[in-house]
């Protein structure tokens, strides 16, 4: 076997790599096998009982039956992310709409949306840069997600997320709508070719904002790079060296740069157009309701959720599990009404 050739480890990323599939494989293999050993487990109980007549017997173990089902489906969406870079770790930018503070509230709700999902799934969370809203809230933020699959899941939250509530900030409890975006791109290695020089950007540095100690402020040590051509820009904050940002924020414009190729690809297989939109009206994956009735609605696949408060403690999983299908199969399916 490759992965128990003692040269491998000659070649690093390439190890790191044929490692990483091999436990992804390792822990699919795992939870198959666990999942059949469950499921006989339970039809030996029924027929048990029904020999016995012990109903208590019977229904127990029809319930632990039904109980599989929620992992059964969880494990056939993830034997279908195979894409290119569906195993890579991620990117993920939040970014406030308009509307100042309530934006910007609504922002950081979601930012710590996403972060309690990726620690539900045990995942590593970095946070790579954050821009502090003027009262409460955040302009923007940038994590990076470590974990197998981490892009794969987390790869059709990209879009436009709208919240109507009753403002916590508004004096006259009034209803406010807010829209938030989210964008998702894979991390990429130095295997795949970028090409991309300091002749086709800009770079910017600037002082930190945020939390981070008695260092943040007194230097321009942030750096944001922009790229000409496409006008895609990213940002690092999270080292107090300047020159560590700027290799950090390099990095992250090559997975941005990387992911606008994937996505040509798919609008090319697809037969659509990808683009991206202005923050607002008409543009939303999902709205999220909490007042005056409560309901989180996803517009492309229908699912929705009568909890709120879970989905933005991370309780994700049915609305990814959906629109993963729903792209893996094909088609984007019959249009979704919009929550009022």
């Amino acid at each position: 076997m490759r992965a128990e050739d003692a040269s491998l480890w000659n070649e690093p990323l390439e190890a790191q790599k044929l490692m990483r599939e091999r436990q992804g494989l390792e822990e699919g293999i795992a939870a198959v096998k666990g999942l059949t050993q469950a499921l006989e487990d339970n039809i030996g109980l029924i027929e048990l009982g029904e020999e016995e007549g012990d109903e208590g017997v019977i229904t127990e173990a029809e319930a632990a039956i039904r109980s599989m089902q929620g992992e059964a489906k969880a494990r056939q969406v993830e034997t279908l992310l195979s894409g290119e870079a569906d195993a890579n770790d991620t990117y993920l930018e939040v970014h406030a709409g308009a509307g100042g503070t309530e934006s910007q509230d609504w922002a950081s709700m979601l930012l710590r949306m996403y972060t309690r999902w990726a620690e539900r799934r045990r995942f590593k969370v970095e946070v790579v840069e954050v821009h502090d809203g003027e009262e409460a809230g955040i302009k923007s933020a940038t994590l990076l997600i470590k974990g197998h699959n981490a892009y794969g899941w987390l790869k059709t939250e990209s879009g436009v997320h709208r919240l109507v509530r009753i403002s916590p900030y508004d004096s006259n409890a009034r209803r406010h709508t807010s829209f938030s975006s989210i964008w998702v791109y894979p991390v990429v290695d130095d295997r795949i070719e970028i090409d991309v020089s300091e002749s086709d950007v800009r770079i910017d540095t600037y002082r930190s904002s945020g939390s981070g100690g008695q260092h943040v402020n007194t230097t321009d040590s942030a750096v944001r790079i922009t790229h000409i051509a496409t006008g895609i820009a990213v940002a690092c904050q999270a080292e107090r060296s300047q020159h560590k940002n700027k290799a950090k924020a390099w990095e992250m414009l090559r997975s941005r740069l990387y992911e606008e190729e994937l996505k040509k690809r798919e609008a090319v297989a697809n037969a659509t157009e990808a683009s991206k939109s202005d923050i607002g009206w008409g543009h939303q994956i999902r709205s999220y309701v909490l007042q005056p009735y409560q309901l989180v609605k996803d517009l492309r696949t229908g699912v929705e959720s009568t909890s709120p408060s879970s989905v933005l403690d991370g309780d994700l999983d049915d609305f990814m599990e959906a629109s993963l299908s729903q792209r893996i199969e094909g088609g984007a399916g019959e249009a979704v009404a919009d929550l009022d």
